[in-house]
């Protein structure tokens, strides 16, 4: 790599990266939903062509920024899942839980971007999927460990849901019984839902101590996925 082409990557490096701050200002003020890439090239002080040069489309900064979204989400889950790697799946079901509440919290906007109401006139592409997917795979993983432990409580099942839970468990978790998935499926929508009432002001002047319930709240999806006997350190 020559000197020069090294500057100008870093420099296009610097610029998406002043291109997505802008973005996310944006969105704090006025919603994803006005979200406008003049705008964003006024703020910069840069001509629209110039901009269309790093996102050709608003669809495309948008993707760009739920990919960082939901990786911005991962990674805090996921650290704070190795500071509990080696205590019992009801700790580490918990604190991935509390992570994933403590990054809302710290960023709203982004948050509301990934999970609130959806973007008119905007569909997510495929690309966003194993970003999206990371805290999912994490709580799998940590249920997948528990059963090849000492188990888990196969939560009740409907007939009339078997076959859909036995499609999920082929896509998401082949490993895990058809029960396990569809609870885990199940709790990963009422984690967020959760996160999501107390984000967005449902919880007002119904819960007081929000910290204290989502802790009890997420601790009981953990046996509600079956996480109830007790594994390697403290469950």
């Amino acid at each position: 790599m020559t000197i020069a082409h090294g500057a100008r990557a870093r420099a296009r490096i610097e610029v998406t990266a002043a291109i997505k701050d802008a973005a996310r200002r944006q969105l704090a003020a006025d919603g994803a939903a006005k979200l406008s890439l003049r705008a964003v090239a006024r703020e910069l002080g840069m001509a629209s062509s110039a901009l269309y040069r790093y996102f050709p489309s608003r669809d495309d900064l948008l993707t760009a920024l739920i990919i960082d979204a939901y990786d911005s989400l991962g990674e805090a889950a996921e650290a704070a899942h190795d500071t509990v790697a080696e205590a019992g799946p009801v700790q580490r079901w918990t604190t991935v839980c509390e992570a994933v509440r403590a990054w809302a919290l710290a960023h709203p906007h982004e948050y509301a971007l990934i999970y609130g109401s959806p973007v008119p006139g905007y569909t997510a592409p495929d690309s966003t999927v194993p970003s999206a997917a990371r805290v999912g795979l994490l709580l799998i993983g940590i249920v997948r460990d528990a059963y090849r432990g000492l188990g888990v409580a196969r939560p009740p099942l409907p007939a009339g849901l078997r076959p859909e839970a036995e499609r999920m468990a082929a896509d998401l978790a082949p490993d895990l019984p058809p029960e396990t998935v569809a609870a885990l499926v199940a709790a990963w929508a009422q984690l967020y839902g959760l996160v999501g009432f107390e984000l967005f002001g449902q919880f007002h002047r119904i819960v007081e101590d929000r910290a204290a319930f989502f802790r009890h709240a997420v601790a009981q999806l953990a046996h509600t996925v079956g996480l109830v006997y007790p594994q390697k350190g403290r469950s």
